[in-house]
């Protein structure tokens, strides 16, 4: 069996909030909690959620953009929990991102042909022709013509935006790309066209994709395997197919009874989840979803639970051993 190309061992990070007098930290937000899993290469592997879970957090975290307070970090055989920025540009190179906002991640001052080719300066030592024909392929891999690179990204469509920083993430021949939300600012069409390519581009060149978004339509779509996250925890992971035809935590059952289904003569039971989410400044004692499960118990409350293997690949945070199926 393989080794895997990422893997996060016991990750965790605080944020300080807030000042005393004396200059020290207040409070913490509690961002990631004890995160652990592992990615395997060729294979599309999603973070999945409600805002403020922590998914961004982990990608960052992953990517050395900040670093952890607990746990190890490896990506391609090398541990990088600690590395300085100088240590880290190589690597860099191997692990790139796409971003949520497709304009936000574009310089606007900028031609594309300049934003594409940029990694390919940094990264590389071709000459100006050799990387404006680079930028030229990308930009008919990713669906767009030659002549585009010579356009701002404010002539383009929200869709064309992000194929313009899916293009930018291959320029290096990444072997891990970091996908943070990458799809749930366009439209639902486009949408699929954006997926489409993601799962053609990783065909092509054999990517390994950590896939990060809140939406589980859009996930089953593209994923082999999927973590659900609630309050910087992991409180399942399985396969695709096995976590929709078996959730068997409360929160990933509610989740994925809240999913649209295109069926009028569904009889879907929905599961609904009392409570606000609690403030990571001041998470729960125990199980991080005690305080809005129809399940809890004493346990609960009192006993972070340990993640535990309920079939193969398919693992469960949870106390709570009489769990029934959604229908």
């Amino acid at each position: 069996m393989s080794e895997p190309l990422l893997s996060v061992q016991d990750v965790s990070k605080r944020f300080p909030v807030g000042k005393s007098l004396l200059g020290r930290p207040t409070g913490y937000v509690h961002a990631v909690n004890d995160v652990s899993f592992d990615v395997m290469p060729g294979e599309t592997f999603s973070l999945v959620g409600e805002s403020g879970c922590g998914k961004s957090t982990t990608s960052r975290l992953i990517d050395h953009l900040i670093t952890p307070d607990e746990g190890r970090i490896f990506f391609d055989g090398d541990e990088v929990t600690a590395l300085s920025e100088r240590q880290m540009r190589p690597l860099r190179a191997k692990m790139q991102m796409v971003f949520q906002d497709p304009y936000g991640s574009l310089n606007p001052r900028m031609k594309v042909q300049d934003i594409i080719g940029e990694p390919l300066l940094v990264h590389t030592r071709m000459s100006a022709g050799e990387r404006l024909k680079r930028v030229h392929e990308l930009l008919g891999t990713v669906g767009l013509s030659p002549a585009h690179g010579e356009r701002y990204p404010h002539e383009f469509s929200g869709g064309q935006r992000q194929r313009i920083g899916i293009a930018r993430a291959l320029s290096v021949q990444p072997k891990l790309i970091i996908a943070d939300e990458p799809v749930s600012a366009l439209d639902v069409s486009i949408q699929a066209q954006v997926l489409n390519l993601l799962r053609d581009l990783q065909e092509r060149y054999e990517l390994t994709y950590l896939f990060i978004s809140h939406d589980l339509s859009v996930v089953e779509m593209i994923s082999d395997r999927i973590a659900v996250m609630y309050l910087g925890t992991i409180m399942e992971m399985a396969p695709n197919e096995e976590l929709y035809a078996r959730p068997c935590h409360p929160y990933t059952q509610a989740l994925l009874s809240a999913v649209p289904v295109p069926d009028p003569k569904s009889k879907r039971r929905h599961v609904l989840i009392e409570g606000d989410l609690p403030s990571p400044m001041n998470p729960p004692t125990g199980c991080p979803f005690h305080t809005r499960c129809p399940h809890c118990t004493e346990r609960c409350v009192k006993e972070f639970p340990k993640m535990r293997e309920v079939s193969p690949g398919h693992k469960l945070r949870c106390h709570y051993d009489g769990l029934q199926l959604p229908t």
